[in-house]
C-alpha cells in the first residue's frame, strides 16, 4: 500500500514538473529569453596598450612661436581604445611585406599543394583558391631543398619575380619589388551612412577598392636631404636586421592603411611566432588627430609633452625624445637618425616615442577649420580622396614631431600635414583598435 501511495505522489510530481515547463519560459507568452552567446572578457592585442576613455582639452598649450598654430583649443570626449605601444617597426612591416611577396609567389608556382583542397560539394562551389598557408610555413617557397647543396625547387617558377635583363646587377636574383602589390575592398561607413536615404546609389558604388604597392620607398633617405651621404641608410635601413625594432619610414598614408586593413584580415596560420589573441576582432586603423593628441598626453591635463611639464630634459639634463636639440645638432639625445622604438621612458599609458623618432599619420584628413565644425565627442574628419582629386583634398594630419625637427613641434598639441601618397624618412605610424564596452575592468 505505502508503494502505491509513493508512486502516486511521485506521477503527481511529474505532472506539476511538466506544467511549470509548459507554462514557463518555452511557452509564447511574450517573455523574452536572449539568445545564447559566448561569454565575453576583452583583451588587450599584444603589442597594445588600453587606453581609457575620458575628457582632455584638444589643441596648443603653448606659445604659437612659430604661427603654425591653426586651429582653436576645444573640449573633447573619447571612449576607450587600444593602441599599438610602439611605431610599427621595420620587422612588422616586413611581415606584411612577406606576405604579399609569398601571395604572388604561389599563383606563379601554380603547385596544387600550397592551396586548401576543398571536398565535396564545396569543390564545384567556387573556383576561388585559398592558399594554404600552413603549408606554406613547412615548405617555404624561397627555401632549399631537402638534403645539402641543392636548390630551390621551385626556383624555375619563381624567376619571373626577379629583374630581368639589364634591371639585373651582378646577375643576382633580386625581388622586383614593382610587382609587390595588396589589393582589398572596404566599405566605408561613413558614405554608407550619409547615401543611406538616396534609392539610386547600389551598395556597389560605395565600395572602395584599391591596389596598392607595398614596399617602403628607401630612396627617401636621399630624396628629402639635398647634399647629404645617406646611402648607407638606403642600402640597409628596411633590409638589415640592425634596424630590425626600428619604425618603418618611407611609407604613404595609403601604404599604412593598407597594411592596417591586412593586419585586420590576415590568416591566423601567417601571425608571427609569438602569437596574438584570436578574441579581438575589431578593425585595425589609423588613429585619428584626436585620438594620437589624446594617448600622447597620457591621461595629463594641459601638459606640452607626452612626458608631463613644458621641458624636453629631465632633472639631470638628459633629452627625453629623439629630436634635433640644437641647429645641425642630431647626436645630444642619443640617435643620429631614428632609434629603437623602445627608446626613452613611455608616458603614463605605456606608450613610446608619442614624440619624436618619427612623425605618425593620422586618420583624419587636413581642413584649417576642422576643430570648429567636428563633433566634441570621439571628434573625426575623414575624407577617401580619389586618384582624381585635386591636391589639396590628399592632405592627412601628421602628428608627434619626428628625429630632424626642433623640440618646439614635439608639442601634444601641434600638427602639419602631408600628401596621402607622400613617403617620407621621417613619417612612421601606430595603429588603433576599437574597445567593445564601456572600461576594460568592467564586469560583463
Amino acid at each position: 500500500m505505502k508503494q502505491i501511495y509513493f508512486l502516486l505522489v511521485l506521477l503527481v510530481g511529474v505532472v506539476i514538473v511538466s506544467g511549470c515547463s509548459v507554462g514557463g519560459a518555452s511557452s509564447d507568452r511574450g517573455e523574452l529569453k536572449p539568445v545564447a552567446q559566448r561569454v565575453f572578457r576583452a583583451t588587450t592585442p599584444y603589442g597594445m596598450v588600453y587606453i581609457p576613455g575620458g575628457s582632455f582639452l584638444m589643441g596648443q598649450t603653448d606659445q604659437d612661436i612659430t604661427f603654425a598654430s591653426v586651429s582653436q583649443t576645444k573640449q573633447v570626449t573619447l571612449p576607450s581604445f587600444f593602441m599599438d605601444q610602439t611605431e610599427i617597426t621595420n620587422a612588422q612591416y616586413k611581415m606584411f611585406v612577406n606576405w604579399v611577396r609569398d601571395s604572388i609567389a604561389v599563383n606563379w608556382v601554380n603547385d596544387p599543394k600550397y592551396y586548401i583542397q576543398p571536398k565535396g560539394a564545396a569543390a564545384n562551389a567556387s573556383s576561388t583558391k585559398y592558399i594554404n598557408w600552413d603549408y606554406v610555413k613547412k615548405f617555404p617557397l624561397w627555401g632549399k631543398g631537402k638534403g645539402k647543396n641543392l636548390v630551390n625547387p621551385n626556383a624555375t617558377k619563381l624567376q619571373g619575380m626577379f629583374y630581368q635583363g639589364d634591371d639585373r646587377l651582378f646577375n643576382r636574383d633580386e625581388i622586383d619589388v614593382r610587382l609587390l602589390r595588396y589589393h582589398y575592398d572596404v566599405m566605408p561607413l561613413r558614405d554608407a551612412a550619409n547615401a543611406r536615404n538616396n534609392k539610386s546609389i547600389k551598395r556597389s558604388d560605395l565600395i572602395v577598392r584599391d591596389t596598392v604597392p607595398v614596399y617602403p620607398d628607401t630612396l627617401v633617405w636621399l630624396s628629402d636631404f639635398a647634399y647629404a651621404a645617406n646611402e648607407p641608410m638606403v642600402q640597409a635601413y628596411f633590409s638589415h636586421p640592425a634596424y630590425r625594432n626600428y619604425p618603418v619610414v618611407g611609407v604613404t598614408w595609403r601604404q599604412a592603411k593598407a597594411f592596417n586593413y591586412w593586419r585586420s584580415r590576415y590568416n591566423d596560420a601567417y601571425k608571427d611566432k609569438i602569437g596574438q589573441s584570436t578574441s579581438h576582432r575589431q578593425p585595425y586603423e589609423l588613429p585619428s588627430e584626436a585620438e594620437f593628441e589624446y594617448a600622447a598626453r597620457g591621461g595629463r591635463i594641459g601638459n606640452d609633452y607626452p612626458w608631463g611639464g613644458p621641458y624636453i630634459k629631465n632633472a639631470k639634463g638628459c633629452l627625453l625624445a629623439n629630436f634635433k636639440p640644437g641647429h645641425g645638432n642630431y647626436s645630444d639625445d642619443g640617435g643620429f637618425y631614428t632609434v629603437n622604438v623602445k627608446s626613452y621612458f613611455p608616458n603614463d599609458y605605456g606608450l613610446y616615442n608619442m614624440a619624436g623618432n618619427v612623425s605618425e599619420w593620422t586618420e583624419s584628413a587636413w581642413d584649417e577649420s576642422s576643430t570648429t565644425f567636428v563633433h566634441d565627442f570621439a571628434p573625426s574628419f575623414t575624407y577617401n580622396a580619389k586618384a582624381t582629386d585635386p591636391e589639396v583634398l590628399k592632405r592627412k594630419v601628421v602628428k608627434g614631431g619626428s628625429w630632424k625637427d626642433i623640440g618646439w613641434f614635439l608639442q601634444n598639441g601641434h600638427k602639419t600635414y602631408e600628401y596621402q601618397d607622400s613617403a617620407k624618412s621621417y613619417i612612421g605610424f601606430r595603429s588603433v583598435t576599437n574597445f567593445l564596452g564601456r572600461d576594460i575592468n568592467d564586469k560583463r
